[in-house]
């Protein structure tokens, strides 16, 4: 017997993403998540900002964060800036 699951959307869309830690992520692990911003917060937590590919990277990128040994906190999709999107206009 198949199982079905209900998709939230295009599984293959890149898309930008803020990753919540709580903790400090220490310098050394910047090259390991090369093409993310890492941004150590006032409140202690850290925040790994950018863009990712599809939901397969992100799940990688899951398994990083995990072997960090900070807990997970938050993972966000980001909506693009207004400036990002682009207009089309009427014509």
């Amino acid at each position: 017997m198949s199982e079905r699951h209900a998709s939230t959307g295009d599984r293959h869309e890149p898309g930008r993403y803020e990753i919540r830690l709580k903790g400090h992520l220490d310098r050394r692990w910047a090259a390991w998540f090369d093409g993310l911003s890492i941004s150590l917060e006032r409140d202690g937590t850290t925040i790994l900002g950018g863009s990712i590919t599809d939901q397969a990277a992100l799940h990688g990128l899951l398994l990083k964060v995990r072997d960090t040994g900070l807990p997970l906190v938050s993972v966000t999709q980001i909506q693009p800036r207004q400036g990002d999107v682009p207009v089309i206009e009427p014509t």
